[in-house]
């Protein structure tokens, strides 16, 4: 990581110098770090943070309409019944990321969903830590914590796939469980 801090974007505002990139600032000001608690849009989060392992958000994030065409909305009754028919269907769609194992921990991840005795939101939320200091620089925003171990760990208890430590983590970020937008961040939610 780096010690970068927050700095002017083109329209002088200050940022998470990851947030002035041309195609991200929307989603950096309007979306990342806000709360989402419905359980819909958690499952899209798990589910797209899955497929960025190991790759750029930038990807996902520009691939992400074609991500909800492709698994009906991130509804999770609907992927939870897919098979090989839409595995294949899957495999040749250039409109999202074509990875098998993806594809079918996302299919895995819906049937763990639709499994779970209790809503899915509290069961994530409930790993957001009390307190959570506002980083000053890149460098200070942690990869993992004991949290999203945790979480990680749980999830995986209840039968969901390509969620560790790291991927839990970016989803408790992505999802407002925790803000890392740096403390001088014109977004920076206090």
């Amino acid at each position: 990581m780096t010690e970068r801090g927050a700095e002017p974007g083109p329209d002088g505002e200050l940022r998470c110098p990851w947030g002035n990139a041309p195609d991200m600032t929307a989603y950096h000001d309007t979306e990342w770090g806000r709360p989402v608690r419905d359980d819909r849009g958690l499952f899209e989060r798990v589910s797209l943070e899955a497929f960025q392992s190991g790759l750029s958000w930038a990807v996902i994030l520009r691939k992400r309409e074609g991500f909800r065409a492709a698994f009906a909305g991130f509804d999770p009754a609907v992927v939870a019944g897919f098979g090989e028919d839409d595995r294949a269907r899957l495999l040749g769609d250039a409109g999202i990321v074509r990875n098998r194992a993806k594809i079918d921990a996302t299919i895995a991840n819906a049937r763990a969903y639709l499994a779970l005795d209790e809503p899915f939101g509290e069961l994530l939320w409930s790993f957001a830590p009390d307190v959570h200091p506002a980083p000053r620089t890149l460098a200070d925003v942690p990869a993992v914590t004991p949290e999203s171990t945790a979480l990680a760990k749980a999830l995986k208890k209840r039968g969901f796939r390509f969620v560790g430590p790291t991927t839990a983590y970016a989803l408790m970020q992505a999802t407002g469980m925790v803000d890392d937008h740096l403390a001088d961040c014109v977004v920076r939610q206090g």
